[in-house]
């Protein structure tokens, strides 16, 4: 049974918005915190922005820093990643992922829970 899964993706053209979902297990959304993150081709995967499992802490990784908000709800087990002002580098395959720990280093590689990914294309 998948633990983790997004939503939202789809194509979008240069300065539009975009609002991801990620669905998480009761289990993993009252104990875990949630990072998302992205994967272009040809790319590592980039840590972008996380939230703690209180929903109080929220930690913005340069890349997302200004354009991108991270938030939940708490009755849908649901965490939400809100982009704006979307650019065509911003095209890549979104996930999100959990963790047990709050992670605070942009240089963070994820937790073990991932999701399967939602497209996210910005046009010019």
């Amino acid at each position: 049974q998948a633990q983790l899964g997004e939503s939202g993706g789809g194509l979008v053209q240069a300065v539009g918005s975009l609002r991801l979902s990620c669905v998480a297990s009761g289990r993993i959304f009252s104990r875990f915190a949630i990072p998302w993150f992205r994967q272009a081709p040809g790319h590592a995967r980039e840590f972008l922005a996380s939230i703690d499992n209180t929903g109080r802490s929220t930690f913005y990784t340069e890349s997302a820093k200004g354009r991108f908000t991270i938030s939940r709800d708490t009755a849908k087990n649901t965490v939400y990643l809100q982009m704006n002002s979307l650019k065509p580098e911003d095209t890549a395959v979104y996930y999100c992922n959990a963790d047990p720990q709050f992670p605070l280093a942009p240089d963070y590689l994820g937790g073990n829970y991932w999701g399967q990914g939602t497209q996210v294309t910005v046009s010019s």
